[in-house]
């Protein structure tokens, strides 16, 4: 067998770390059905990371979003790039991030170009721009294939659970 071909579901490490869906759930609280993402790749500490999210007919907002033609809601998109940045987050701090949450403060510039639909595979492409102190601030593109279908930029803060 080529070395160079892929089974199917195989994933290609092309720089960076990743993170499993168990690894997830301990590095953000997010839990079904509000968690988004289903495994982190390439990601490189206090840099980027992609988030995947695997898009299924099961997904409880496609109940009333909408049942004619079911369409992931945007805001949701916007989540899991959010998510995806806590994972970045929380890898680039490691043990100073245990205990806090990362809380969206300001979502900018966010566009949805294309419908997000059962079937699609979504990967969250993001990158920090800069961090001061708490606040953080990135930029998101997600793509279905090379098709982007939302970006935004947006900032967060990093803060105790308490």
């Amino acid at each position: 067998m080529d070395e160079h071909r892929l089974t199917e579901g195989a994933a290609v490490e092309v720089e960076g770390r990743t993170a499993d869906i168990e690894r997830i759930m301990e590095m953000i609280p997010h839990r079904y059905p509000f968690l988004m993402i289903d495994r982190a790749e390439q990601i490189i500490p206090d840099q980027s990371c992609v988030g995947v999210k695997n898009v299924t007919i099961g997904e409880p907002f496609f109940q009333g979003h909408f049942p004619v033609r079911p369409v992931m809601p945007g805001v949701l998109i916007i989540e899991a790039l959010a998510q995806t940045a806590a994972v970045l987050v929380v890898e680039t701090l490691g043990e100073a991030a245990m205990g806090k949450l990362v809380y969206f403060m300001t979502v900018d510039n966010a566009r949805f170009r294309q419908p997000v639909v059962p079937g699609d595979v979504l990967r969250l492409h993001v990158t920090k721009v800069r961090n001061r102190g708490p606040v953080w601030k990135f930029n998101g593109e997600a793509r279905v294939g090379e098709t982007l279908v939302a970006e935004a930029t947006y900032a967060a803060m990093i803060m105790d659970r308490e």
